[in-house]
């Protein structure tokens, strides 16, 4: 009863969230340290466990917490309706059917956490086209009223109340945190100000302490090429990064920078920080997809699809897978569950300091 439970969704049904998850709870590992309880239709993951070549694995319907069992061999979901007809519903396409089922799931997990029911959640890829596609043709009636979200991390700070957070991707030792994630690359440099900068850093900061990190490092990348060589390709490093560093510092925090785009990921890499504050989504995701992400060339498929996706200053733990919804791949078995192991491990992990 040690082992916290971890509130899994199942992603858009369309995806490979479903294939993946039944992929990640065969893994005996899961069920040594963590209570797993999927939150979606179950009929979506009986469907699942035949594409991965596991249809008479177990699941069980459960309508509350308290009814799932946590046994190896068996996978709990807190079951909805939120499909017409799973048997037929089409995978890899684009559908509003398909954005408002995994907007619940998400949602009810989210509720879940909120009242105690679980210790943690983690999420699968939902298709942000999808999302919005349901969120709109509904004109917000299963969401509050809400008609857009850019993603899973405005989701939870609506629904948690949460005004100050950022977005954390881990591969190993490598950390990185973003002061801006899903917006145009113009508006991200836009976003690139002295208060979102050193708010980051703060939670980078608060993010690796509660890892157990005693006198974390953190490097701050800077927006330019070579941090803009003293103004000579931008100010944005002389006006608004080194004026957040120099606060945080004064504050007690070990940061430093700004540190070349370039030069900062391979010495993270090397262990010289213990996170790095990333001003925009791609020069924070690159990196760590390139070393998380490994394609075998000779069997023609993806060796290994690691990272974990993690939402810093919410009142409630959230991981996530580090990929997307695999439309391409959905219905073939194919897709690799590890970055959904990792996560699910590092939630439960999360949980157990919070204890």
């Amino acid at each position: 009863m040690n082992r916290p439970i971890v509130a899994i969704t199942m992603g858009d049904p369309a995806g490979n969230g479903p294939e993946i998850t039944v992929k990640a709870l065969l893994h005996k590992e899961i069920y040594d340290s963590v209570r797993p309880l999927v939150v979606g239709d179950a009929r979506v993951i009986r469907r699942a466990a035949s594409f991965v070549g596991y249809p008479d694995v177990p699941v069980r319907i459960c309508r509350s917490v308290s009814e799932a069992a946590f046994e190896y061999g068996t996978i709990d979901v807190l079951h909805e309706d939120l499909l017409e007809d799973p048997s037929s519903f089409p995978v890899g396409k684009v559908s509003a059917e398909g954005g408002r089922a995994a907007f619940l799931s998400v949602k009810k997990a989210i509720e879940l956490a909120m009242r105690g029911s679980v210790d943690a959640t983690c999420t699968n890829a939902l298709n942000k086209e999808a999302l919005n596609l349901a969120l709109q043709q509904s004109r917000g009636s299963f969401s509050d009223g809400h008609t857009h979200f850019d993603g899973h991390t405005e989701i939870y700070a609506t629904y948690t109340g949460t005004k100050h957070y950022a977005m954390m991707l881990v591969h190993g030792d490598l950390r990185v945190v973003h002061v801006s994630t899903h917006c145009s690359l113009r508006e991200a440099c836009d976003r690139v100000r002295k208060e979102r900068v050193g708010e980051v850093i703060r939670l980078a900061w608060d993010a690796l302490r509660s890892i157990g990190i005693e006198k974390p490092r953190i490097a701050v990348a800077g927006l330019n090429p070579h941090s803009g060589e003293h103004g000579l390709f931008g100010r944005e490093e002389i006006d608004e990064i080194i004026p957040a560093i120099e606060e945080a510092v004064k504050d007690g925090i070990d940061a430093v920078g700004p540190v070349p785009p370039d030069s900062v990921f391979p010495e993270a890499l090397g262990g010289w920080y213990d996170a790095v504050v990333a001003m925009y989504h791609d020069q924070g995701h690159i990196p760590v997809k390139t070393v998380g992400f490994v394609y075998d060339r000779e069997r023609g498929e993806w060796k290994a699809v690691e990272g974990v996706n993690v939402t810093l200053g919410l009142p409630i733990i959230r991981t996530s897978v580090d990929h997307g919804t695999g439309f391409a791949l959905a219905g073939t078995g194919r897709s690799s569950e590890l970055s959904l192991v990792n996560a699910v491990l590092f939630a439960a992990s999360l949980a157990h300091r919070r204890k």
